[in-house]
């Protein structure tokens, strides 16, 4: 479940940042910064009226805006450090045990949250880009998270541009041709067969339905989720085979 918050989410986002030692006032106040509403004057008490409009106000907002508030009462808790790691690790818990397809992650906030290795593979390849010092592909697979993980409508097209931009980034780099695209570079790479001709024609089916995108197109969350994967992957291919060798 992405694009929908049940109410076991919108309670618990509350119910949360009351046993991290949040007030009710506290928790409105950052509620209405997030949806542009007005704090009841009427309510004054902390129980039950001040807790009653915050449960209100979450039961009734739009899907996504649960999940801006949850990332704007974490980010809240910048300087209480203890009290921000019990946020998101509770989050988390409550994400996974509700199927809930998103996941809290410093420094980024809540990001889509795929199958094991698709957290697994993105990691690692940002983990070996920037050990590597390739900054900009590093950069690349944390926009591609960044672009899928939009709400209310993720841009999975500019995911996956992103992703093959990593790939081409690292291809560059381990070359030695600055201005060539990946179409290009992958006769240079030295692949092994037929890993050469897989990742050709991942290139062109990114290029084809990515780079030229077609009225009405859009790309599944499964698609995208795949081609970052496969991009991540093969990143990690290239680099850690070129040290090796080196």
């Amino acid at each position: 479940m992405r694009e929908d918050a049940p109410s076991s989410l919108r309670y618990g986002v509350a119910e949360i940042a009351k046993r991290v030692g949040l007030s009710p006032s506290a928790i409105r106040s950052t509620v209405c910064g997030v949806l542009f509403e007005t704090p009841d004057p009427n309510n004054w008490s902390e129980y039950p009226n001040i807790w009653g409009e915050v449960l209100r106000l979450l039961d009734n907002c739009e899907w996504y805006k649960v999940y801006d508030i949850a990332e704007a009462i974490w980010r809240d808790l910048e300087y209480r450090y203890d009290q921000q790691e019990m946020f998101e690790t509770e989050l988390n818990r409550l994400f996974r045990e509700k199927g809930i397809g998103w996941e809290l992650k410093s420094p980024t906030g809540i990001v889509f949250r795929g199958e094991a290795n698709f957290t697994a593979l993105t990691e690692k390849a940002v983990q070996v880009f920037e050990a590597s010092g390739r900054q900009t592909a590093a950069g690349e697979i944390g926009e591609a998270l960044k672009d899928i993980s939009r709400r209310p409508v993720p841009d999975r097209t500019g995911a996956i541009q992103h992703a093959m931009a990593a790939v081409e980034c690292a291809g560059r780099d381990l070359t030695g041709e600055t201005n060539f695209t990946l179409g290009r570079l992958i006769p240079r790479l030295d692949m092994p067969r037929p890993l050469d001709a897989a990742l050709e024609k991942l290139w062109g089916y990114a290029s084809e339905n990515g780079r030229h995108v077609k009225e009405g197109a859009q790309f599944s969350a499964a698609e995208a989720e795949l081609v970052v994967s496969i991009a991540c992957a093969v990143s990690v291919f290239l680099v850690q085979r070129h040290d090796e060798l080196r």
